[in-house]
């Protein structure tokens, strides 16, 4: 009886783990600000002759563009829209990426940022990655579409508008993070256009996803959005197979 229980056990851990990656392969490199191209080379080149499982890329969708006084790599983490254009490389140019490194085995993750759009003083214009409109001020993305009925600054506590205590709970998931401008993900609008980015990505052949600041988002939403994933891609995986899911969640020290 205690064998079977400890293989009952094994078994529901391994169910719960599950990173897509063909067998005997799971490690998985980020190749961190890497154009599309050169990652498609590299997954024929060298990462699935020397048995490497997936690559972690870059977020694909359309962000600000930030020039003061050069692009930082922070500005991929402001998005404008769900379009797939960055500085890696056009959509073009990501579904070879993806088709490539899944027809040598290595299967792609990608950066989802979900919680929020770009900064509040991002301001307003086409100065985004696929030359969408947006404005910050007014918080209106046509591209997506978001309007200003879309994001908490009707739920959020604090006075500025950002989080100011990282002791309340409330701040960290309903005020912008360091300005960002936090998406009402309890909106089923919201929830149903992030979901859709998502699924068109799983359609594309991705095998799973990162979920970036996942701590500044409520459970309930996250699982809300996860819940309308569809199966990944039957061209390189098995029926019935679910993406792969992790979560990033930032410790912060006083």
């Amino acid at each position: 009886m205690g064998i079977y229980f400890l293989l009952l056990v094994v078994g529901l851990c391994w169910g719960q783990y599950n990173p897509n990656t063909v067998p005997k392969r799971t490690s998985i490199v980020h190749l961190f600000e890497w154009r599309w191209q050169d990652i498609a080379e590299e997954c024929e080149r060298y990462l699935a002759p020397n048995g490497f499982g997936g690559v972690q890329i870059s977020p694909p969708n359309e962000n600000v563009i930030i020039t003061d006084p050069r692009q930082p790599w922070w500005e991929r983490y402001q998005p404008v829209s769900y379009k797939l254009c960055t500085r890696s490389g056009n959509e073009t140019e990501f579904r070879d990426m993806v088709t490539r490194c899944n027809n040598v085995g290595v299967h792609i993750y990608v950066d989802a940022v979900i919680n929020h759009m770009c900064g509040a003083n991002a301001g307003a214009g086409d100065h985004a990655t696929c030359g969408s409109y947006f404005n910050a001020k007014t918080e209106d993305f046509p591209a997506v579409p978001y309007s200003g009925w879309d994001f908490n600054d009707h739920k959020c506590k604090s006075r500025s508008g950002n989080i100011e205590d990282y002791h309340d709970i409330s701040q960290v998931r309903d005020c912008r993070l360091v300005s960002l401008l936090d998406l009402a993900l309890d909106r089923e609008h919201v929830r149903s256009r992030v979901a859709a980015y998502l699924n068109r990505l799983i359609g594309l052949g991705v095998a799973g996803f990162r979920i970036d600041a996942a701590k500044h988002m409520w459970p309930a939403d996250v699982k809300a959005i996860l819940d309308k994933l569809e199966d990944l891609n039957t061209q390189w995986f098995p029926a019935g197979t679910k993406p792969f899911i992790y979560q990033e969640v930032i410790f912060i020290f006083f």
